[in-house]
């Protein structure tokens, strides 16, 4: 008989994340496969409007979207939103002096 090893024990499976703005709770997309696609589009570099539109789509659902959308939130505050997810999914700080997003202009 092959070995089975159960390791449920060792992963977190706790859900997703979320971030408060205005009292407006919003679920963050952790899953593994979301975060190997954003890994995708930040390895792309440039920080154009578009890259943050695909960033935005992966991290949160339609819902949370909504009420994004909702708060009327300017692009540079949207970028701050997207780049708050990035850094709780993924458990990295940006370091002084770099930015993930960088600025569109």
């Amino acid at each position: 008989m092959a070995k089975t090893v159960d390791i449920t024990e060792k992963l977190n499976m706790d859900g997703n994340p979320v971030i408060v703005i205005k009292n407006k709770k919003l679920e963050v997309n952790a899953d593994a496969a979301t975060v190997l696609k954003l890994m995708d589009v930040i390895g792309d570099g440039a920080g154009t409007p578009k890259q943050v539109s695909n960033m935005y789509n992966l991290l949160f659902s339609e819902k949370a979207r909504k009420t994004i959308e909702e708060l009327k939130l300017s692009f540079d505050d949207l970028k701050i939103v997207v780049q708050t997810a990035i850094t709780l999914i993924t458990g990295k700080e940006e370091e002084a002096g770099e930015s993930q997003i960088p600025a569109t202009t």
